[in-house]
């Protein structure tokens, strides 16, 4: 088990009123993904949790471009990892992004 933390500083909050979602399953080799207003505007935070150690370098990368691609603002992430393949965390974090910004 690992347990990775990132900030990232962002150039907008995310649009929407949403105070929370969830997304995914950590179970079968999947991830859940809790995203939480909870954050001034211009960052973003992730706490990770991944039952496979030695990827640091990977979801740095994951991370950083989800952030880069939507500008999170104002959101702390957190992700249950079970082995997600980095397109399936793409994909969740994305979801979880999209619901948030409903109205």
């Amino acid at each position: 088990m690992e347990t990775l933390h990132f900030h990232h500083a962002t150039t907008r909050p995310l649009s929407g009123s949403r105070k929370s979602a969830l997304t995914g399953v950590v179970a079968s080799g999947n991830l859940e993904v809790l995203l939480e207003r909870d954050c001034p505007p211009g960052e973003c935070r992730f706490a990770i949790d991944t039952a496979i150690a030695g990827y640091g370098e990977v979801w740095a990368a994951v991370v950083a471009d989800f952030v880069a691609r939507r500008q999170p603002g104002g959101l702390t992430i957190t992700i249950n990892d079970g082995g997600a393949r980095p397109d399936t965390v793409s994909l969740r974090l994305a979801q979880g992004a999209r619901l948030m910004e409903a109205p």
